[in-house]
């Protein structure tokens, strides 16, 4: 062989054990962000939102409109009667619950739902503003959450048919019921990727409240804020290993697609100043919806904070939406 040849040779090898080593950390990423991101064990909630930008005028208000709800929250929390309840999933995971009945002979009912490392009693604030109409109020822990069961988060996705099965927990106890779902964050990207499937009748409206685009997007800012990383190639192979390990990829798990075909009435909430999920993916949601809609973007609040930043408003902002679809009181 040539001295050339050999050189050849050489830069061959060196750049074949360089591209094996860039593909064995690409996926070591991956699987490294999957359990960091949606394993139960390790996903890091809150430390994975950025720093609030909201003003102080507006933390101001919303912390007394915190205050306020809290207070009224307990209230009512002290007089509720509470069951708990469960159901076994597809993939034979038991999903628990909270079911709180009114002293009404109503058929209405409020299925909430919590976001992204939460659980049941983080809805329980969302109850008295129904509760007070008539509601029946079901607050489920998410699959991965609380006391539901579950090695991995859904984020909205493998959600959905869990959805589908508290629907018809609540639909099996009245077949008269009418049914508004309503989530924040995660929450809120569960109720629009439900609203997507094949509901029952009693299904009559949803409420998100600052609910991604899909997961996909969500993640891509995620990775640009935790980790500096752009989304080629880690994410494309992260989306692939959650396939594998989750059950779905990153990409499928696309709010916008559902709500594309849904058949309900939804209103879509959003704080002007959400820099967890960011406040413009709700103009393409709400543009997509094909159905009756309303869109309220609660201005100077934060992820999450449209209820505290102003609670009157979003009450009436909610039951003005749900007031020309249901019976209210």
């Amino acid at each position: 062989m040539t001295e050339k040849k050999k050189k050849k040779h050489t830069a061959l090898w060196v750049t074949g054990i360089v591209l094996l080593a860039l593909l064995a950390a690409d996926i070591g990423v991956g699987f490294y962000m999957v359990s960091f991101a949606i394993g139960r064990s390790s996903a890091s909630g809150v430390a994975v939102a950025p720093k609030a930008q909201t003003s102080d005028e507006a933390n101001a208000q919303i912390s007394g409109g915190w205050a306020r709800i809290k207070d009224e929250t307990e209230r009512w929390y002290a007089a509720a009667r509470r069951e708990e309840v469960a159901i076994q999933s597809q993939d034979v995971l038991r999903l628990a619950a909270d079911f709180y009945p009114s002293d009404s002979g109503s058929h209405l009912y409020l299925l909430a739902v919590h976001g992204y490392t939460g659980r049941r009693s983080n809805m329980v604030s969302y109850a008295p503003m129904y509760a007070q109409r008539g509601f029946h109020v079901l607050t489920p822990d998410m699959r991965s959450h609380g006391d539901s069961e579950g090695n991995y988060i859904g984020m909205g996705w493998l959600d959905r048919k869990d959805m589908l099965l508290w629907i018809d927990w609540i639909v099996r106890r009245d077949p008269q019921a009418r049914i508004v779902l309503h989530g924040v964050s995660m929450g809120g990207a569960t109720v629009m990727m439900t609203a997507g499937e094949s509901l029952p009748a009693q299904v009559a409206a949803a409420v998100e409240d600052c609910g991604y685009t899909s997961v996909w997007d969500e993640f891509a800012d995620e990775l640009k804020y935790l980790f500096h990383l752009p989304k080629f190639p880690v994410l494309h192979t992260a989306s692939v290993i959650a396939r594998f390990r989750a059950g779905y990829s990153f990409r499928e798990a696309s709010s916008l697609n559902q709500i594309r075909k849904t058949e309900i009435p939804v209103m879509f909430i959003h704080g002007s100043e959400d820099n967890f999920v960011r406040a413009d993916m709700v103009y393409p949601l709400y543009e997509a919806c094909p159905t009756k809609k309303a869109i309220y973007v609660a201005q100077g609040a934060g992820h999450g904070q449209a209820f505290f930043i102003d609670p009157e408003e979003y009450e009436r902002q909610v039951f003005d939406f749900l007031g020309g679809i249901l019976p209210l009181a």
